[in-house]
C-alpha cells in the first residue's frame, strides 16, 4: 500500500480489510525488553527529571498508562501482540543471533550486514545495574511496577524479570 504510506500515518486509520491485507504482506517483526531494564535505561538516559531511581519510578507508577513516553509505556499497548501476529520476537541480550537468524531467513549475507551488537555484553552489567535499582524501591512500589507491567510479564518470558517475582 505504498500509495497510501506517509510517516504519519497510523495504523488505526487504515480500514480493517486494508489492515489485515497489509499486516499479512509483511514479516513482522518485534524486539522486546525487559520491562525493569527499560526503566533503569530511560532514567539512565535522562528522560526523566528526577534526581533518583524511586522518584523517576513513581513519576512513571503516577502518569500510568496516560504518559507518551514509549520509554516506558507497556509494550502490549505500543505493539498490539495479541492483534498482530509477529512472526519473530527477538529479546534484547540475543539480538546478534537473532537478527543474524533473520538475515539469513531473508537470505541475505549475514557478515556484511550485521552491526556489532553489545546487548550481550551488557546483561552482566544490566543484571547488577537492576538489583541495585530495585533494592531502592519500595514494597509498594515494586507492587505497582509488577501490576503496571503485568500484561507485558505474561505476553514476553522475561522470567528473570525483577518484576516476574
Amino acid at each position: 500500500y505504498p500509495w497510501r504510506h506517509a510517516p504519519e500515518t497510523q495504523l488505526s486509520e487504515y480500514n480493517l480489510t486494508e489492515v489485515e491485507a497489509m499486516l499479512g504482506s509483511y514479516t513482522k517483526v518485534l524486539f522486546v525488553r525487559d520491562p525493569f531494564q527499560r526503566l533503569i535505561s530511560a532514567f539512565m538516559q535522562g528522560m526523566g527529571s528526577s534526581p533518583s531511581f524511586s522518584s523517576f519510578v513513581q513519576d512513571v507508577l503516577d502518569s500510568g498508562q496516560h504518559s507518551n513516553s514509549t520509554a516506558w509505556k507497556p509494550l502490549v499497548s505500543l505493539c498490539r501482540p495479541c492483534l498482530v501476529q509477529y512472526d519473530y520476537v527477538v529479546m534484547f541480550g540475543f539480538l546478534r543471533q537473532e537478527v543474524g537468524h533473520l538475515l539469513r531467513r531473508a537470505g541475505l549475507p549475514v557478515d556484511s550486514l550485521l552491526p556489532e551488537f553489545t546487548d550481550t555484553q551488557a546483561r552482566w552489567t544490566y543484571s547488577w545495574l537492576s538489583e541495585q535499582m530495585f533494592s531502592e524501591l519500595s514494597l509498594q512500589q515494586k507492587q505497582q511496577l509488577s501490576h503496571f507491567y503485568r500484561w507485558d510479564l505474561a505476553a514476553f518470558p522475561f522470567s528473570s524479570s525483577f518484576l516476574s517475582d
